[in-house]
Protein backbone atom coordinates (compact mmCIF):
# COMPACT_ATOMS: atom_id res chain seq x y z
CA UNK A 1 0.00 0.00 0.00
CA UNK A 2 2.63 2.41 0.70
CA UNK A 3 5.06 1.71 -2.24
CA UNK A 4 1.64 2.07 -4.50
CA UNK A 5 1.14 6.03 -2.67
CA UNK A 6 4.87 6.24 -3.24
CA UNK A 7 4.74 5.61 -6.66
CA UNK A 8 1.53 8.02 -7.28
CA UNK A 9 4.04 10.72 -5.80
CA UNK A 10 6.90 9.95 -8.01
CA UNK A 11 4.55 10.15 -10.83
CA UNK A 12 2.78 13.63 -9.64
CA UNK A 13 6.31 15.06 -9.18
CA UNK A 14 7.53 13.99 -12.73
CA UNK A 15 4.33 15.17 -14.29
CA UNK A 16 5.06 18.63 -12.63
CA UNK A 17 8.55 18.65 -13.57
CA UNK A 18 7.48 17.83 -17.33
CA UNK A 19 4.64 20.96 -17.05
CA UNK A 20 6.84 23.46 -15.82
CA UNK A 21 10.34 22.11 -17.48
CA UNK A 22 9.72 20.56 -21.01
CA UNK A 23 8.43 21.00 -24.16
CA UNK A 24 4.97 22.20 -22.94
CA UNK A 25 6.35 25.80 -21.37
CA UNK A 26 5.50 28.71 -23.83
CA UNK A 27 8.57 29.85 -25.64
CA UNK A 28 9.60 33.56 -25.63
CA UNK A 29 7.28 34.99 -28.71
CA UNK A 30 9.15 37.16 -31.61
CA UNK A 31 7.70 40.71 -29.79
CA UNK A 32 8.94 39.39 -26.20
CA UNK A 33 12.39 39.26 -27.22
CA UNK A 34 12.16 42.01 -30.09
CA UNK A 35 11.22 43.91 -26.89
CA UNK A 36 13.71 43.05 -24.31
CA UNK A 37 16.35 43.51 -27.19
CA UNK A 38 14.94 47.07 -27.74
CA UNK A 39 14.53 47.77 -23.73
CA UNK A 40 18.52 47.10 -23.77
CA UNK A 41 19.32 48.98 -26.47
CA UNK A 42 17.56 51.73 -25.63
CA UNK A 43 19.25 51.89 -22.05
CA UNK A 44 22.89 51.33 -23.84
CA UNK A 45 22.36 53.99 -26.51
CA UNK A 46 20.94 56.22 -24.39
CA UNK A 47 21.94 56.05 -21.17
CA UNK A 48 25.13 54.31 -21.54
CA UNK A 49 26.73 55.48 -24.09
CA UNK A 50 28.96 58.79 -24.69
CA UNK A 51 27.79 60.51 -28.15
CA UNK A 52 27.07 56.82 -29.97
CA UNK A 53 30.22 55.09 -28.07
CA UNK A 54 30.97 53.11 -25.95
CA UNK A 55 33.92 51.66 -23.36
CA UNK A 56 33.74 47.86 -22.35
CA UNK A 57 32.89 47.95 -18.64
CA UNK A 58 31.12 50.47 -16.13
CA UNK A 59 30.03 50.70 -12.93
CA UNK A 60 26.30 50.16 -12.50
CA UNK A 61 26.12 54.78 -11.68
CA UNK A 62 28.10 54.77 -14.75
CA UNK A 63 30.41 57.00 -12.77
CA UNK A 64 33.46 54.54 -13.44
CA UNK A 65 34.66 52.98 -16.60
CA UNK A 66 37.42 51.11 -18.55
CA UNK A 67 38.46 49.91 -21.83
CA UNK A 68 41.43 47.91 -22.00
CA UNK A 69 42.92 50.62 -19.44
CA UNK A 70 40.79 52.72 -16.85
CA UNK A 71 38.81 55.32 -19.67
CA UNK A 72 37.72 59.15 -18.69
CA UNK A 73 33.77 59.61 -19.20
CA UNK A 74 34.11 62.00 -22.08
CA UNK A 75 36.41 58.57 -23.60
CA UNK A 76 34.72 55.68 -25.85
CA UNK A 77 37.06 52.55 -27.08
CA UNK A 78 37.29 51.40 -31.03
CA UNK A 79 39.30 48.60 -29.86
CA UNK A 80 37.20 46.07 -28.98
CA UNK A 81 34.96 45.22 -27.01
CA UNK A 82 33.47 48.80 -27.31
CA UNK A 83 32.28 50.55 -29.73
CA UNK A 84 32.85 48.66 -33.01
CA UNK A 85 31.47 45.46 -31.05
CA UNK A 86 28.26 47.49 -30.37
CA UNK A 87 27.91 49.06 -34.08
CA UNK A 88 28.56 45.25 -35.52
CA UNK A 89 26.28 43.28 -33.66
CA UNK A 90 23.38 46.33 -34.06
CA UNK A 91 23.70 46.00 -37.86
CA UNK A 92 23.78 41.83 -37.51
CA UNK A 93 20.57 42.47 -35.43
CA UNK A 94 18.95 44.85 -38.35
CA UNK A 95 19.63 41.94 -40.77
CA UNK A 96 18.59 39.20 -38.70
CA UNK A 97 14.81 40.58 -37.91
CA UNK A 98 14.65 43.55 -40.87
CA UNK A 99 14.11 46.33 -37.31
CA UNK A 100 14.65 49.51 -38.67
CA UNK A 101 15.30 50.80 -34.86
CA UNK A 102 18.14 48.58 -35.27
CA UNK A 103 20.08 49.80 -37.68
CA UNK A 104 19.38 53.30 -36.97
CA UNK A 105 21.10 52.78 -33.38
CA UNK A 106 24.19 50.90 -35.45
CA UNK A 107 24.42 54.35 -37.26
CA UNK A 108 24.98 56.53 -34.00
CA UNK A 109 27.47 54.26 -33.15
CA UNK A 110 29.27 55.12 -36.76
CA UNK A 111 28.94 58.37 -36.48
CA UNK A 112 30.68 58.33 -33.47
CA UNK A 113 33.17 56.54 -35.22
CA UNK A 114 33.54 59.11 -38.14
CA UNK A 115 34.09 62.35 -35.47
CA UNK A 116 36.81 60.40 -33.95
CA UNK A 117 38.78 59.08 -37.30
CA UNK A 118 41.97 60.74 -37.32
CA UNK A 119 43.16 63.19 -40.15
CA UNK A 120 45.21 59.84 -41.88
CA UNK A 121 42.27 58.20 -41.82
CA UNK A 122 42.64 55.82 -38.75
CA UNK A 123 42.00 55.61 -35.25
CA UNK A 124 43.69 55.38 -31.91
CA UNK A 125 42.69 53.00 -29.70
CA UNK A 126 40.32 55.33 -28.38
CA UNK A 127 38.12 58.39 -28.91
CA UNK A 128 38.07 61.48 -26.38
CA UNK A 129 35.44 64.14 -27.05
CA UNK A 130 37.36 66.42 -24.67
CA UNK A 131 40.92 66.22 -26.21
CA UNK A 132 41.82 69.00 -24.08
CA UNK A 133 41.92 66.67 -21.56
CA UNK A 134 44.22 63.57 -23.02
CA UNK A 135 47.71 64.51 -22.56
CA UNK A 136 47.16 64.68 -18.28
CA UNK A 137 45.07 61.39 -19.18
CA UNK A 138 47.62 59.89 -20.69
CA UNK A 139 50.18 61.41 -17.70
CA UNK A 140 48.16 60.67 -14.59
CA UNK A 141 46.46 57.43 -15.70
CA UNK A 142 47.69 55.83 -18.99
CA UNK A 143 51.32 56.32 -18.01
CA UNK A 144 50.69 54.14 -15.06
CA UNK A 145 49.38 51.47 -16.49
CA UNK A 146 52.22 49.30 -15.65
CA UNK A 147 53.03 46.42 -18.58
CA UNK A 148 50.31 48.72 -20.82
CA UNK A 149 53.12 49.57 -22.31
CA UNK A 150 50.79 50.75 -25.45
CA UNK A 151 49.58 53.33 -23.41
CA UNK A 152 52.79 55.08 -22.06
CA UNK A 153 53.44 57.51 -24.70
CA UNK A 154 50.60 59.02 -26.86
CA UNK A 155 51.48 59.63 -30.40
CA UNK A 156 48.50 61.24 -32.34
CA UNK A 157 48.64 58.82 -34.84
CA UNK A 158 46.79 55.85 -35.41
CA UNK A 159 47.22 52.31 -35.05
CA UNK A 160 46.25 48.55 -36.34
CA UNK A 161 47.29 46.54 -33.16
CA UNK A 162 44.40 44.86 -31.20
CA UNK A 163 42.19 45.40 -35.05
CA UNK A 164 41.47 48.68 -33.95
CA UNK A 165 41.58 50.61 -37.36
CA UNK A 166 40.44 47.40 -39.51
CA UNK A 167 37.77 46.49 -37.40
CA UNK A 168 36.79 50.31 -37.66
CA UNK A 169 37.02 50.27 -41.52
CA UNK A 170 35.35 46.70 -41.58
CA UNK A 171 32.03 47.93 -40.04
CA UNK A 172 32.05 50.77 -42.18
CA UNK A 173 32.11 49.44 -45.09
CA UNK A 174 29.65 46.66 -43.73
CA UNK A 175 27.40 49.50 -42.69
CA UNK A 176 27.69 51.42 -46.22
CA UNK A 177 26.92 48.02 -48.51
CA UNK A 178 24.16 47.78 -46.08
CA UNK A 179 22.89 51.24 -46.66
CA UNK A 180 24.51 53.00 -49.28
CA UNK A 181 24.60 55.90 -47.35
CA UNK A 182 27.07 58.51 -48.72
CA UNK A 183 27.25 59.69 -45.14
CA UNK A 184 29.28 56.37 -44.32
CA UNK A 185 31.07 56.31 -47.83
CA UNK A 186 33.05 59.44 -47.12
CA UNK A 187 35.25 57.84 -43.86
CA UNK A 188 34.98 54.93 -45.23
CA UNK A 189 37.44 55.53 -48.11
CA UNK A 190 40.02 57.57 -46.23
CA UNK A 191 39.91 54.65 -44.08
CA UNK A 192 40.69 52.54 -47.07
CA UNK A 193 43.13 55.19 -48.26
CA UNK A 194 44.93 54.97 -44.92
CA UNK A 195 45.32 51.06 -44.95
CA UNK A 196 47.17 52.00 -48.61
CA UNK A 197 49.28 54.84 -47.84
CA UNK A 198 50.86 53.31 -44.56
CA UNK A 199 51.76 49.78 -46.51
CA UNK A 200 55.38 49.74 -46.91
CA UNK A 201 56.72 48.85 -50.12
CA UNK A 202 57.85 45.22 -49.13
CA UNK A 203 54.14 45.20 -48.57
CA UNK A 204 54.30 45.04 -44.91
CA UNK A 205 52.51 47.58 -42.33
CA UNK A 206 53.37 49.11 -38.77
CA UNK A 207 51.56 49.10 -36.08
CA UNK A 208 51.27 52.93 -36.43
CA UNK A 209 50.70 55.10 -38.89
CA UNK A 210 51.75 58.32 -39.81
CA UNK A 211 55.65 57.03 -38.58
CA UNK A 212 57.00 57.78 -35.29
CA UNK A 213 60.52 57.34 -33.62
CA UNK A 214 59.47 59.04 -30.50
CA UNK A 215 60.18 56.42 -27.64
CA UNK A 216 63.06 54.50 -28.22
CA UNK A 217 63.59 51.20 -25.64
CA UNK A 218 66.53 49.90 -23.83
CA UNK A 219 66.61 47.36 -26.16
CA UNK A 220 66.20 49.14 -29.39
CA UNK A 221 63.99 51.67 -31.28
CA UNK A 222 60.55 52.74 -31.18
CA UNK A 223 59.08 49.20 -32.36
CA UNK A 224 55.82 50.94 -33.51
CA UNK A 225 57.37 51.41 -36.83
CA UNK A 226 58.27 48.09 -37.02
CA UNK A 227 56.65 45.87 -39.85
CA UNK A 228 53.87 43.72 -37.63
CA UNK A 229 52.46 40.34 -37.69
CA UNK A 230 51.92 40.59 -33.89
CA UNK A 231 47.85 40.99 -33.17
CA UNK A 232 47.17 40.47 -36.50
CA UNK A 233 48.49 43.82 -38.36
CA UNK A 234 49.56 42.25 -41.46
CA UNK A 235 46.94 39.50 -41.59
CA UNK A 236 44.01 41.58 -40.97
CA UNK A 237 44.60 44.39 -43.64
CA UNK A 238 45.52 41.35 -46.10
CA UNK A 239 41.73 40.55 -45.28
CA UNK A 240 40.22 44.09 -45.28
CA UNK A 241 41.78 44.76 -48.43
CA UNK A 242 40.38 41.27 -50.37
CA UNK A 243 36.95 41.76 -48.80
CA UNK A 244 37.37 45.69 -50.05
CA UNK A 245 37.92 44.35 -53.69
CA UNK A 246 35.32 42.01 -53.61
CA UNK A 247 32.55 44.64 -52.73
CA UNK A 248 33.94 47.66 -54.33
CA UNK A 249 36.38 46.59 -57.32
CA UNK A 250 38.83 49.01 -56.98
CA UNK A 251 41.98 46.61 -57.69
CA UNK A 252 44.34 48.52 -55.59
CA UNK A 253 42.73 46.70 -53.14
CA UNK A 254 43.86 43.57 -54.45
CA UNK A 255 47.06 44.48 -55.30
CA UNK A 256 48.01 45.99 -51.92
CA UNK A 257 46.75 42.75 -50.48
CA UNK A 258 48.66 40.42 -53.03
CA UNK A 259 52.10 42.45 -51.56
CA UNK A 260 51.16 42.02 -48.22
CA UNK A 261 50.63 38.15 -48.88
CA UNK A 262 54.23 38.25 -50.38
CA UNK A 263 55.70 39.82 -47.47
CA UNK A 264 54.41 36.92 -45.42
CA UNK A 265 57.19 35.09 -48.02
CA UNK A 266 59.82 37.22 -48.23
CA UNK A 267 59.72 37.71 -43.80
CA UNK A 268 60.82 34.11 -43.44
CA UNK A 269 63.93 33.37 -41.86
CA UNK A 270 66.04 31.13 -43.52
CA UNK A 271 66.69 27.74 -42.13
CA UNK A 272 67.57 25.92 -39.63
CA UNK A 273 65.33 28.69 -37.70
CA UNK A 274 62.86 29.13 -40.75
CA UNK A 275 59.69 30.71 -38.63
CA UNK A 276 58.75 34.36 -38.37
CA UNK A 277 59.21 37.01 -36.05
CA UNK A 278 56.74 38.78 -34.20
CA UNK A 279 57.76 42.00 -35.92
CA UNK A 280 60.83 43.36 -37.70
CA UNK A 281 62.75 46.26 -38.40
CA UNK A 282 63.52 48.01 -41.87
CA UNK A 283 66.36 45.95 -42.31
CA UNK A 284 63.73 43.39 -42.10
CA UNK A 285 65.58 41.64 -39.22
CA UNK A 286 63.79 40.41 -36.16
CA UNK A 287 62.95 43.08 -33.57
CA UNK A 288 61.54 43.33 -30.40
CA UNK A 289 58.95 45.36 -28.75
CA UNK A 290 57.71 46.06 -25.26
CA UNK A 291 59.71 45.19 -22.63
CA UNK A 292 58.58 41.10 -22.65
CA UNK A 293 58.50 41.37 -26.27
CA UNK A 294 62.84 40.30 -26.96
CA UNK A 295 63.98 39.90 -30.93
CA UNK A 296 63.06 36.17 -31.30
CA UNK A 297 61.53 34.14 -33.46
CA UNK A 298 58.08 33.11 -32.21
CA UNK A 299 56.20 29.80 -32.99
CA UNK A 300 52.53 30.82 -32.67
CA UNK A 301 53.28 33.59 -35.28
CA UNK A 302 55.03 31.06 -37.18
CA UNK A 303 52.03 28.86 -37.47
CA UNK A 304 49.36 31.39 -37.96
CA UNK A 305 52.00 32.46 -40.93
CA UNK A 306 51.66 28.96 -42.21
CA UNK A 307 47.79 28.79 -41.92
CA UNK A 308 47.92 31.75 -43.71
CA UNK A 309 50.10 30.89 -46.84
CA UNK A 310 47.78 27.67 -47.16
CA UNK A 311 45.09 30.14 -47.15
CA UNK A 312 46.97 32.36 -49.81
CA UNK A 313 47.15 29.54 -52.26
CA UNK A 314 43.84 28.62 -52.32
CA UNK A 315 42.64 32.18 -52.87
CA UNK A 316 45.43 32.72 -55.58
CA UNK A 317 46.01 29.26 -56.83
CA UNK A 318 49.97 30.14 -57.09
CA UNK A 319 51.96 27.20 -54.70
CA UNK A 320 55.24 29.58 -54.61
CA UNK A 321 53.27 30.54 -51.52
CA UNK A 322 53.42 26.77 -50.20
CA UNK A 323 57.39 26.49 -50.37
CA UNK A 324 58.52 28.05 -47.26
CA UNK A 325 56.22 25.76 -45.25
CA UNK A 326 58.17 22.12 -45.09
CA UNK A 327 61.12 24.42 -43.68
CA UNK A 328 59.12 26.11 -41.37
CA UNK A 329 57.69 23.04 -40.33
CA UNK A 330 60.77 21.46 -39.71
CA UNK A 331 61.85 24.35 -37.22
CA UNK A 332 58.45 23.74 -35.57
CA UNK A 333 59.55 20.43 -34.54
CA UNK A 334 62.90 20.67 -33.89
CA UNK A 335 62.13 23.34 -31.09
CA UNK A 336 60.35 21.36 -28.53
CA UNK A 337 60.81 23.17 -24.95
CA UNK A 338 63.52 20.98 -22.98
CA UNK A 339 62.71 18.62 -20.60
CA UNK A 340 60.77 20.43 -17.13
CA UNK A 341 60.42 23.83 -18.74
CA UNK A 342 56.54 22.77 -19.25
CA UNK A 343 54.47 23.89 -17.01
CA UNK A 344 50.74 22.71 -17.86
CA UNK A 345 51.45 20.33 -20.49
CA UNK A 346 52.81 23.09 -23.14
CA UNK A 347 54.93 22.40 -26.04
CA UNK A 348 56.40 25.55 -27.27
CA UNK A 349 58.27 28.67 -25.87
CA UNK A 350 56.25 31.55 -27.18
CA UNK A 351 59.99 33.42 -28.28
CA UNK A 352 62.93 31.63 -28.96
CA UNK A 353 66.29 32.66 -29.56
CA UNK A 354 67.75 33.72 -32.73
CA UNK A 355 71.22 31.01 -33.69
CA UNK A 356 71.23 29.30 -29.98
CA UNK A 357 67.42 28.04 -31.13
CA UNK A 358 66.65 28.15 -26.86
CA UNK A 359 63.42 28.97 -25.24
CA UNK A 360 63.67 33.18 -23.63
CA UNK A 361 61.50 34.05 -21.28
CA UNK A 362 60.30 36.87 -19.44
CA UNK A 363 59.50 37.64 -15.65
CA UNK A 364 58.55 40.76 -13.50
CA UNK A 365 59.54 42.01 -9.97
CA UNK A 366 59.07 45.01 -8.04
CA UNK A 367 56.07 46.05 -5.59
CA UNK A 368 55.68 49.15 -8.35
CA UNK A 369 56.22 50.27 -11.50
CA UNK A 370 58.47 53.00 -10.10
CA UNK A 371 60.60 50.01 -8.37
CA UNK A 372 59.67 47.07 -10.56
CA UNK A 373 61.30 46.08 -13.35
CA UNK A 374 60.98 43.03 -16.45
CA UNK A 375 63.74 41.35 -17.50
CA UNK A 376 64.32 38.50 -20.27
CA UNK A 377 66.57 35.17 -19.18
CA UNK A 378 66.37 31.30 -20.09
CA UNK A 379 64.77 29.79 -16.60
CA UNK A 380 61.28 28.98 -16.96
CA UNK A 381 59.01 30.17 -14.84
CA UNK A 382 57.69 33.29 -12.50
CA UNK A 383 56.18 34.41 -15.72
CA UNK A 384 54.25 38.02 -16.09
CA UNK A 385 51.08 36.40 -16.20
CA UNK A 386 49.66 38.95 -18.57
CA UNK A 387 51.40 37.47 -21.63
CA UNK A 388 51.72 34.12 -22.07
CA UNK A 389 55.21 32.50 -21.86
CA UNK A 390 54.57 28.96 -23.20
CA UNK A 391 51.95 27.69 -25.64
CA UNK A 392 50.23 24.23 -26.51
CA UNK A 393 50.47 23.97 -30.74
CA UNK A 394 49.63 20.60 -32.36
CA UNK A 395 52.41 20.34 -35.04
CA UNK A 396 51.43 16.72 -36.35
CA UNK A 397 47.96 18.37 -37.44
CA UNK A 398 49.66 21.53 -38.87
CA UNK A 399 51.70 19.17 -40.59
CA UNK A 400 48.64 16.97 -42.07
CA UNK A 401 46.86 19.76 -43.11
CA UNK A 402 49.69 21.33 -44.96
CA UNK A 403 49.99 17.94 -47.06
CA UNK A 404 46.65 18.19 -47.48
CA UNK A 405 46.44 21.36 -49.54
CA UNK A 406 49.86 20.85 -50.93
CA UNK A 407 48.10 17.32 -52.57
CA UNK A 408 45.32 20.08 -54.24
CA UNK A 409 46.11 21.05 -57.43
CA UNK A 410 45.13 24.64 -58.23
CA UNK A 411 41.78 24.67 -59.35
CA UNK A 412 41.28 22.32 -56.69
CA UNK A 413 42.79 24.65 -53.94
CA UNK A 414 40.78 27.74 -54.82
CA UNK A 415 37.46 25.76 -55.25
CA UNK A 416 38.03 25.21 -51.92
CA UNK A 417 37.93 28.41 -50.73
CA UNK A 418 35.44 29.46 -53.05
CA UNK A 419 32.69 27.00 -51.51
CA UNK A 420 34.10 27.55 -47.48
CA UNK A 421 30.44 28.64 -45.96
CA UNK A 422 30.47 29.32 -42.09
CA UNK A 423 29.77 26.61 -39.95
CA UNK A 424 25.48 25.82 -38.95
CA UNK A 425 25.20 27.82 -36.07
CA UNK A 426 23.98 26.11 -32.42
CA UNK A 427 19.94 25.75 -31.74
CA UNK A 428 19.41 28.81 -29.08
CA UNK A 429 16.87 27.11 -26.55
CA UNK A 430 14.11 29.33 -25.23
CA UNK A 431 15.24 28.51 -21.65
CA UNK A 432 18.27 30.31 -22.72
CA UNK A 433 16.11 33.41 -24.01
CA UNK A 434 13.53 33.42 -21.14
CA UNK A 435 16.63 33.69 -18.93
CA UNK A 436 18.22 36.97 -20.71
CA UNK A 437 14.40 38.04 -20.85
CA UNK A 438 13.76 37.95 -17.26
CA UNK A 439 17.22 39.26 -15.73
CA UNK A 440 16.77 42.31 -17.68
CA UNK A 441 15.74 44.74 -14.58
CA UNK A 442 13.69 47.51 -14.63
CA UNK A 443 15.59 49.90 -16.66
CA UNK A 444 16.44 47.22 -19.34
CA UNK A 445 20.17 46.41 -17.86
CA UNK A 446 22.07 43.40 -17.37
CA UNK A 447 23.39 43.99 -14.16
CA UNK A 448 25.98 41.59 -13.09
CA UNK A 449 29.38 41.09 -10.50
CA UNK A 450 32.51 42.61 -12.46
CA UNK A 451 36.07 43.10 -10.99
CA UNK A 452 38.86 44.71 -12.97
CA UNK A 453 42.36 44.57 -12.66
CA UNK A 454 44.60 47.20 -10.27
CA UNK A 455 46.60 48.68 -13.40
CA UNK A 456 49.08 49.41 -10.95
CA UNK A 457 49.63 46.31 -9.87
CA UNK A 458 47.77 43.76 -11.81
CA UNK A 459 49.98 40.51 -10.53
CA UNK A 460 50.21 41.12 -6.91
CA UNK A 461 46.87 43.43 -5.91
CA UNK A 462 43.36 42.55 -5.54
CA UNK A 463 41.35 42.99 -8.12
CA UNK A 464 38.49 45.69 -8.10
CA UNK A 465 35.36 44.19 -7.93
CA UNK A 466 31.59 45.90 -8.30
CA UNK A 467 28.51 45.78 -9.88
CA UNK A 468 28.06 47.16 -13.32
CA UNK A 469 27.33 46.69 -16.84
CA UNK A 470 29.32 44.61 -19.21
CA UNK A 471 29.23 45.91 -22.89
CA UNK A 472 30.73 41.75 -24.01
CA UNK A 473 27.24 40.57 -22.45
CA UNK A 474 25.27 43.36 -23.92
CA UNK A 475 26.79 42.04 -27.30
CA UNK A 476 26.69 38.43 -26.68
CA UNK A 477 23.27 38.72 -25.26
CA UNK A 478 21.82 40.61 -28.26
CA UNK A 479 23.80 38.21 -30.46
CA UNK A 480 22.13 35.21 -29.35
CA UNK A 481 18.63 36.66 -29.01
CA UNK A 482 18.82 37.78 -32.93
CA UNK A 483 20.21 34.50 -33.77
CA UNK A 484 17.02 32.87 -31.71
CA UNK A 485 14.39 34.85 -34.04
CA UNK A 486 16.19 34.23 -37.12
CA UNK A 487 15.90 30.14 -36.14
CA UNK A 488 12.40 30.69 -35.44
Amino acid sequence: MLSSFLRVIACTLLLLTVLLTGPGIAAPTRDQVLTAMSRATVYMMNSVSTHGGFAEIYTEDLSKRWGEIPARNTMIWVQEIGTVSVGRVLLETYKATGEEFFLRQSERTADALAWGQLPCGGWHYFIDFDMDGVEQYYEEVASKCWGWEEYYHYYGNATYDDNVSTGATDFLLDLYLTTLNPTYRVPLMRALDFVLESQYPVGGWPQRYPLRYDHPTERGPDYTSCLTFNDGVTANNIDLLLKAYAKLGDSAYKDAALRGMWFVVISQLGAPQAGWAQQYDLNLQPAGARSYEPKSIAPSKTVSNIHNLMRYYKITGDRRFLRGIPDAIAWLENSPLPPGHAQNGETHAQFIEIGTNRPLYAHREGPSMEEGRYWIDYEPGNFPGHYGMQLKLDIPALKAEYERVFALAPEQAMTEYQSVTPPPLSPVSPETIQTMIDSLDDKGRWIENLEVKDYSDWKFKPRIKFRGISVRTYVNNLRTMAQYLEQQ
